[in-house]
């Protein structure tokens, strides 16, 4: 059986593309002609100039009519191709071919007119003519290889009809002057052919490259594109779920609170207590995660002002004392007067878990708090005096769930993100964090923070203000005791059913008097009642995120206008929008997250009601 070898199309044999798609070839074949048509009107210009001034040399050195004649038919044709249609960039990209070989065509025919030249004009008996003929056809040679050479098909075609007329001519006439002129017109023909073929792969490389590199980046821009989205959406998607996850879990801790304290006394009371821990320990996870992903999102905005490290120190310290008087640890926290510059909730939240995971993994001995002053630095240096950690376990124990002595995944050790948050949040704040660590010896974490300037430490101290009492979860027995029941009545606005009816049962396990409302009509209704004269309420607390697009915290103002309620209000919310969270913020209305925790809010409570019982005497 006879096979026969498939033959290359005229197209690529005439016009060979780089290798690569069929699309990029041709947009590179494209670039090639919009290279040549861009100078189509000076090229034309060019060529049938010079070919009028050498008809015109010859006509006056020998006048005859067939010069006349030749010159006609040489500016005939230069005004066609003057007055012919040309590729624009409007063309379609598929016929870029076409109009590829059209060009070609068309110099070739005009090469091959001004191949008549040498024929016409060159004679051996007149030497100045020859060398004005060669002249002329070599500057035109010269002149394409600069245009053409985008196109080697249309390089071909212009020069070599010319050239190889002008050799022959020359060679003809067999005197050794001539002879030399024909050597040298094939030399340069065949130098200005090698030039024009290295100028086209330089170009056509730089054009594959180019485009390549745009067809990737392209590429990347959109994997960043669907990788941004993707973040988004899991921004979005944990923020809603956490909001939904915080409601029904701030019921139950709230309920689980409340029979806490009726089982103190009775033999359930161990378990209502095991209940309790479980429900904290889910809330902190559902924060722990927010955080991470706030911060990976990029909607996390810090905000860098003067921040007094003593003020800072001492809420560290208030923090976690308790905690490590529980597990007989002393925690030593050095006054140091220092101030520096940085945004102070974020870096109470980076020194709050370098403290938390010290205690953490400290069994004897302690941990210190210190800073130190180093040029225009401040050191902040966590020591402790626990484990320590390996040195090829130091750069892990930042990534996200590792923990060096926690295979078994124990709960009670957290979820291994605390350092993971420390690295992201130094990253955003421009605070280096170092780590020295020997097993066994203990561990140093460093932060390297700008000192702030003695102008700037002079001024009034806005940069940090502590977090919340409730954060601090204070000890629970010590704040039950603490006689609420006569203080007066709290307004509870929110409109999940279940969530009012867990509040109100808590408030009302620990002896608060407590009215519930759903949304703003409600409480007004409760506002207007007579009874509130007699018996006025001395807080306010509201959810957030109400019905119908409301919220908590322009309502609460609004009764407190109407109404001239002096009751202080708090806002309990289960939102993790950054932007209302930031709103909330700057209104300096105190709040708390849910999952709220009892004693948390019980603190809150204590701290906020006897203010509103003095201003309701005044």
């Amino acid at each position: 059986m006879n096979a026969t070898a498939p033959q290359p199309s005229r197209e690529s044999a005439d016009f060979p593309l780089p290798a690569g798609p069929d699309e990029l070839a041709l947009r590179v074949l494209r670039e090639h002609v919009a290279s040549v048509y861009a100078a189509y009107n000076a090229s034309v210009f060019v060529h049938f100039g010079l070919g009028a001034a050498l008809g015109t040399a010859m006509y006056v050195h020998q006048p005859r009519t067939w010069i006349l004649v030749w010159m006609a038919v040489h500016l005939s044709l230069g005004l066609f191709l003057f007055l012919m249609p040309r590729w624009h960039p409007g063309v379609p990209l598929a016929d870029t071919r076409r109009w590829a070989r059209r060009h070609s065509r068309t110099v070739t025919a005009v090469g091959v007119g001004m191949a008549s030249a040498p024929l016409l004009f060159i004679s051996p008996d007149d030497l100045p003519v020859t060398s004005v003929v060669t002249v002329v056809i070599i500057g035109s040679c010269a002149r394409a290889m600069q245009l053409l050479w985008p196109l080697r098909p249309a390089l071909y075609g212009y020069t070599l009809p010319m050239m190889l007329s002008l050799i022959a001519v020359l060679a003809w006439q067999g005197d050794a002057m001539h002879f030399f002129l024909a050597l040298f017109s094939l030399g340069y023909l065949l130098f200005t052919l090698r030039v024009g073929n290295q100028q086209h792969r330089l170009l056509t490389d730089s054009l594959v490259l180019r485009f390549e590199n745009e067809a990737l980046a392209g590429q990347l821009g959109r994997q960043i594109a669907v990788a941004e989205r993707a973040s988004a959406e899991k921004t979005r998607f944990l923020a809603t779920a956490s909001h939904d996850l915080r409601q029904p879990l701030h019921a139950i801790a709230l309920f689980g609170a409340a029979l806490e304290n009726e089982l103190r006394e009775h033999h359930g009371g161990r378990n209502a207590r095991q209940l309790m821990r479980a429900v904290n320990a889910l809330g902190n996870s559902l924060d722990t995660m927010l955080d991470v992903s706030r911060l990976d999102a990029g909607v996390v905005t810090p905000t860098v002002v003067p921040v007094p490290l003593d003020a800072l120190f001492r809420s560290l310290n208030h923090m976690f004392a308790a905690r490590a008087e529980q597990r007989q640890l002393q925690l030593r926290v050095q006054a140091s007067g220092l101030w520096v510059r940085s945004d102070p909730q974020l870096l109470y939240r980076m020194l709050s878990n370098l403290v938390d995971n010290a205690l953490k993994y400290t069994a004897h001995g302690g941990v210190a708090v210190r800073a130190r002053a180093r040029g225009d630095m401040v050191w902040i240096e966590v020591f402790d005096t626990g484990i320590g950690i390996a040195p090829e376990q130091q750069e892990r124990v930042f990534e996200e769930y590792y923990q060096v002595h926690n295979p078994g995944r124990d709960r009670t050790q957290g979820l291994g993100i605390g350092l993971s948050i420390v690295q992201r949040l130094s990253r955003l704040l421009g605070h280096p964090v170092q780590l020295k660590s020997r097993p066994d010896r203990g561990s140093r974490f460093r932060l390297q923070l700008p000192a702030s300037g003695a102008d700037e430490a002079t001024a009034p101290a806005a940069g940090f203000a502590p977090p919340f009492a409730g954060e601090a979860m204070p000890d629970p027995a010590r704040t039950v005791r603490t006689p609420l029941a006569a203080r007066g009545r709290i307004l509870l606005i929110d409109d999940e059913a279940e969530v009012r009816e867990a509040m109100a049962g808590f408030f009302q396990a620990h002896g608060l008097a407590v009215e519930a409302a759903s949304d703003e009509a409600e409480a007004a209704e409760l506002l207007a009642r007579p009874v509130t004269r007699e018996h006025p309420f001395v807080l306010l607390v509201c959810d957030y995120r109400l019905a119908d697009g409301d919220n908590g915290l322009d309502v609460g103002r609004r009764l407190q206008r109407r109404f001239d309620l002096q009751a202080p209000l708090l806002l309990v919310t289960g939102e993790t929008s950054p932007e209302r969270l930031q709103r909330v913020r700057a209104s300096g209305v105190p709040v708390l997250f849910k999952p709220v925790n009892a004693a948390a809010l019980l603190g809150v409570l204590a701290e906020l009601v006897p203010q509103a019982e003095t201003e309701t005497a005044h």
